[in-house]
């Protein structure tokens, strides 16, 4: 058994946690979470890798055990994100790593990538958006809505996606037998969410997701001109972000591995049996 280590280190002023097992001279995979969770959504992933990998788990900022300052300290972007997570990165010592991505880590990890080209060497997307196909138009029209024109009434439709119904939802939409999925999960999700303040912060995240539609152009060329490997692997059942967005990799990326599996947005709770093999196998070909 490998052991997973529970670490928080300081980066800008802020500290950030992660999680972190596996060998530090084995290949690296970096996994970022999206929203509402943490990394606690690898919490079981994590061992299922770390015998052959090293792996890291970091909280972003606002989420988790990561220090979750007010909105008005500091500014809620992806960029921001992206820019704590290079940075706690560069402070461990990790300059070439392979990304799980899943909802907003991935528009996390595309910066990354983009900010360096060479040192991401591989791409594990589960249900992490590149492509506008990827979008159901139901679930983001209130996005976009509030993106546009952010005012009350704007607003007042995005809240209950705030709210501990909506976080279940999106752990248990699309999952064969929902009954699999631990409580655990969206309550947890939830209290973190529902802490003095963290509703300001959200709301800005909300209000930036645009800016990651603007990055696909530049993500596109990069996986075309990179030729890194991508193994997409999808909840199909997703009502937020479709399985378009999976096949949509095809336009792109070099001979991407797509595996459409029975399940929603939170694949990890459902069918991590299917889940951790997939990753094995595609990471130990390409690492």
């Amino acid at each position: 058994m490998v052991n997973t280590y529970h670490r928080f280190v300081e980066v800008e002023g802020l500290n950030v946690f992660y999680r972190e097992a596996g060998d530090p001279d084995a290949p690296t995979v970096v996994l970022l979470h999206g929203y509402p969770t943490s990394s606690f959504m690898f919490r079981h992933l994590i061992p299922e890798l770390a015998d052959d990998f090293h792996v890291i788990a970091p909280d972003h900022i606002g989420f988790g055990l990561s220090d979750a300052p007010a909105a008005d300290e500091f500014r809620y972007t992806f960029d921001a994100l992206a820019a704590h997570t290079s940075k706690l990165l560069e402070a461990l010592g990790v300059d070439r790593y392979a990304i799980y991505v899943q909802d907003y880590g991935a528009p996390i990890g595309w910066r990354l990538a983009l900010e360096d080209p060479d040192r991401v060497w591989a791409i594990v997307s589960q249900n992490g958006n590149a492509y506008e196909e990827g979008f159901v138009d139901e679930f983001w029209a209130s996005v976009w809505a509030y993106a546009a024109d952010p005012h009350a009434e704007t607003e007042a439709a995005l809240r209950p996606a705030l709210g501990e119904d909506a976080i279940r939802w999106q752990y248990t939409h699309g999952v064969p037998d929902p009954a699999v999925v631990s409580p655990d999960t969206w309550r947890h999700d939830a209290a973190l969410v529902a802490r003095p303040g963290n509703d300001q912060a959200q709301l800005a995240l909300f209000r930036d997701y645009v800016t990651n539609v603007r990055l696909y152009p530049d993500l596109h060329e990069y996986l075309r001109d990179s030729r890194v490997p991508v193994l997409a692997v999808w909840g199909k059942n997703d009502e937020i972000f479709g399985p378009a967005g999976a096949e949509a990799f095809r336009q792109h990326a070099h001979d991407p591995e797509i595996h459409l599996l029975d399940g929603g947005h939170f694949l990890l709770e459902s069918a991590l049996d299917q889940v951790a093999p997939l990753m094995r196998r595609f990471l130990a070909r390409h690492s």
